[in-house]
């Protein structure tokens, strides 16, 4: 999850900064992504207003999928800083990702989310939020640093 959010500071959005990170069957990374314009496009140039940004954003979820480094996905653990909405719900199952690890469900209120959760769960890809606490490790993690309101 951490490298999750590492990728997520890479994001010039003012609002939710959201970061992804594909791991195999080997917790081997295979993908990594942020949210952010796509590829060409300056982010200055860009209206990173709410409504603004929903038509050019490229989600974290796509560009991990589209930036991984092995072809087959299927089986892969997709590690994301905040829920899935319903279009990468539908790129998740597509790219035959079996297992989503999400921090935060902000807008779990929102109609694409329960979209999502429906698509994922009949889809057979299995949720699970993050719980900081039962990972054994030595090394403290701030997540706070990322806004997570938006």
């Amino acid at each position: 999850m951490s490298v999750a959010f590492l990728s997520a500071r890479r994001s010039k959005d003012p609002l939710t900064r959201v970061g992804a990170c594909i791991v195999n069957k080997d917790l081997r990374i295979v993908g990594i992504g942020y949210n952010g314009m796509a590829n060409g496009i300056k982010d200055d140039e860009m209206d990173w207003s709410k409504e603004g940004k929903r038509f050019y954003v490229c989600h974290a979820e796509l560009n991990a999928i589209v930036n991984k480094i092995q072809a087959d996905l299927r089986g892969c653990t997709m590690y994301v800083s905040m829920f899935p909405c319903n279009e990468c719900a539908k790129l998740l199952i597509q790219s035959g990702i079996k297992r989503v690890v999400f921090y935060s469900e902000k807008k779990h209120d929102k109609d694409y989310a329960a979209a999502a959760r429906t698509m994922l769960e009949k889809a057979g890809v299995e949720t699970e939020k993050y719980d900081q606490g039962k990972w054994e490790t030595k090394v403290q993690i701030d997540f706070s640093e990322i806004d997570q309101t938006a």
